[in-house]
């Protein structure tokens, strides 16, 4: 081969090789590198050093600035050796005058009626009403049937006294005072009684 031949040769081959480098065949994926990215990195969150952190600000509040109350004492309550006066749990029992000695009593006046056949029905002992928290009298003994009332007086004086207020409705031997005014007592049958009455001393 002579030089005149080789010449366009390699001509045509430079040619060939400049245009499969610079894409000519259009076909063929590109063997170039990729180019680098031009798009910026994320943002980072910027971390506030322990310089620039702002510390909690103290409480102000009046919870705070005032120290709660002490707790009150506890109430004391009365013990057993306590001093105060306590209520009683039940009245004291009516004192009553003695009735004189010798002196028959209510009762025995009552049970003298009804052995006579007299009519004492549904017999009460209302010696409280004696007392001051009653009726005041200031007998020894007061019982109270259907028919008639036998007062007890601790003297004759008290009787005397009470014989004279129920005039015309009592009857008095002694101590005792019969009382017609305590149950519906017929003045037929009153002689009745004083006469046992008496029969009593």
């Amino acid at each position: 081969m002579t030089q005149r031949m080789i010449l366009p040769a390699v001509v045509l081959l430079t040619a060939t090789v400049a245009l499969t480098g610079c894409g000519g065949d259009p076909d063929r994926p590109s063997t170039a590198a990729p180019a680098p990215s031009t798009s910026l990195p994320a943002a980072t969150p910027a971390v506030p050093t322990s310089s620039s952190a702002a510390a909690p600000e103290p409480a102000t509040t009046a919870s705070a600035a005032v120290p709660p109350a002490p707790p009150a004492p506890p109430e004391a309550k009365p013990g057993p050796d306590s001093t105060s006066p306590r209520l009683p749990l039940s009245p004291p029992p009516v004192e009553l005058p003695p009735r004189q000695p010798g002196a028959p009593s209510a009762r025995e006046v009552v049970a003298a009626f009804r052995k006579a056949g007299l009519k004492v029905a549904n017999s009460r002992n209302r010696s409280v009403e004696c007392g001051p928290d009653g009726l005041g009298l200031g007998c020894s003994e007061l019982i109270v049937t259907d028919n008639i009332g036998v007062y007890v007086f601790p003297d004759e004086g008290s009787a005397i006294d009470m014989a004279e207020l129920w005039s015309g409705a009592s009857h008095r031997r002694g101590t005792i005072v019969l009382n017609y005014l305590e149950g519906p007592t017929p003045k037929a049958d009153r002689p009745r009684y004083e006469k046992v009455l008496a029969d009593l001393h």
